[in-house]
């Protein structure tokens, strides 16, 4: 039998049910999907390298300078 719960991580005590259920990795399978806008679809994320490279982008047009070379 498999049981489906969805947990509210953003209290307290629902990390806390989270960190109980994943210390039994061989029973338990933790999914953590990803986010769906109001329109059903997939909310579009950004790797921690594609962010740095928009904010500088942002700068060096901002500044009229490529402030990577600065």
């Amino acid at each position: 039998m498999t049981v489906t719960a969805h947990i509210d991580i953003s209290t307290a005590k629902g990390r806390k049910i989270v960190r109980e259920l994943e210390k039994n990795k061989k029973i338990v399978v933790v999914d953590n999907p990803l986010p769906v806008g109001e329109d059903g679809l997939p909310i579009k994320t950004y790797s921690p390298e594609e962010v740095e490279n928009l904010v500088w982008d942002k700068l060096s047009d901002h500044y009229g300078v490529d402030v990577r070379k600065l």
